[in-house]
């Protein structure tokens, strides 16, 4: 389990609940290393920011992520984390490595508000 605060998705069954069931969503998926960390305290940032959205965190090498590690969107990525944005339950945006809080915030802003 990743040591953040943000929920965890634990479960593919988990992950396929939360995208469905909820218009905006935002997971991160890494581990606790140094490209990961400062995505996971933007996005605790950013939560109360935007309510709209659901923020959550998936360990990258837990069985159940291969949904993110195998997804269309993440076929070139070379670098953790991989930070994957849903809408109305299709992923509608996709990044790979460490990304700051202006980046987070303009495609939160295109894609999910």
């Amino acid at each position: 389990m990743l040591r953040t605060n943000l929920k965890h998705i634990t479960s593919v069954e988990e992950f396929n609940q939360i995208i469905e069931s909820n218009e905006n969503v935002m997971i991160c998926c890494g581990r606790m290393g140094p490209m990961c960390l400062p995505v996971y305290d933007v996005m605790e940032n950013l939560e109360e920011k935007y309510e709209n959205v659901k923020f959550y965190d998936m360990e990258f090498d837990a069985p159940h992520a291969h949904v993110l590690r195998n997804h269309e969107l993440s076929g070139g990525f070379m670098g953790l984390p991989f930070t994957f944005y849903f809408k109305n339950g299709k992923a509608v945006k996709a990044t790979s490595s460490i990304q700051n809080k202006k980046q987070v915030k303009t495609i939160i802003e295109e894609y999910l508000v």
